[in-house]
């Protein structure tokens, strides 16, 4: 995920994180992140005091819904004094604004995560017509799968489906690189993990520029 946020920001946001061990893409793993590892993470990701911060996991984002996301969306603003994306949250606004309606899901996971996934966009009303895992339990293992893997399994997914939408589920997935191919190909818009959080930490950035502008001219 890192390397895709510096890549859309650009040079107007410097970048500062703070891991959350988790070496299982399991329903387990992803709870002791949550319960044991996400404290310390959010009081070191503070000493930075960040303007933005995203809470940068897809599928644990998604694992005790939409009610336990915000509320931890706001415990970490609490904490740090900025803002706070949940990825999650800006893959719905992401398909919201797309105005798609039948979308297919591809993710690098196995089938206990994938149903969250699925319950969190079928939440929204959005009609959820397949959704497809590579079976990746190991969490490093869900970066190794190439761009050109991501592509032919993202078209082949959205031909079998006849989706209108294509998500591509993971922070920790090659698959900002296969959107342009993807969307040449099947000839639907694609959306990641990290493109959804990357549209909505360049409008909030925008947010953050206007305050500081707004209060240095009304000083």
């Amino acid at each position: 995920m890192e390397q895709d946020i510096i890549r859309g920001v650009g040079p107007q946001a410097t970048l500062h994180t703070a891991r959350m061990h988790m070496t299982e893409a399991t329903r387990a793993a992803e709870n002791a992140m949550l319960d044991r590892y996400l404290p310390q993470a959010i009081a070191d990701i503070a000493s930075a005091r960040p303007h933005i911060t995203i809470f940068g996991c897809t599928s644990a984002s998604a694992l005790r819904g939409e009610e336990y996301d915000k509320e931890l969306c706001s415990l970490i603003s609490e904490q740090t004094g900025g803002v706070t994306i949940s990825t999650i949250a800006a893959v719905n606004d992401a398909i919201a604004a797309s105005a798609a309606s039948r979308v297919a899901i591809l993710t690098p996971y196995g089938e206990e995560l994938n149903v969250k996934i699925r319950e969190s966009i079928a939440a929204t009303g959005v009609e959820v017509i397949a959704i497809e895992g590579m079976g990746i339990t190991e969490n490093f293992d869900c970066s190794v799968p190439a761009p050109e893997e991501i592509t032919e399994r993202g078209a082949e997914l959205v031909d079998r489906s006849s989706a209108d939408l294509l998500f591509i589920s993971c922070t920790n997935f090659q698959a900002l690189d296969a959107v342009a191919s993807i969307e040449r190909t099947a000839g639907v818009p694609v959306i990641t993990s990290n493109s959804a959080v990357l549209r909505a930490v360049n409008e909030a950035i925008n947010n953050v520029a206007a305050a500081a502008l707004h209060e240095s001219t009304t000083k």
